[in-house]
């Protein structure tokens, strides 16, 4: 099954969370200024995988 793109999020420059676990296991990327006042998260270690859309103010 092949998994659909997710609009509006290729492309994104993502990086490594401040709160991430600086020894390399649980990595969380944040993708910086994104324009639909909205900050997507994912699991580095799976990037092909789903992202979370929080509002800014979360």
């Amino acid at each position: 099954m092949a998994r659909a793109s997710r609009p509006g999020l290729n492309g994104v420059a993502w990086r490594r969370s401040s709160y991430s676990n600086q020894a390399g296991g649980d990595c969380v990327e944040v993708a910086d200024r994104f324009p639909e006042a909205a900050v997507p998260v994912r699991d580095s270690k799976a990037p092909v995988g789903p992202a979370l859309c929080f509002g800014t103010a979360s």
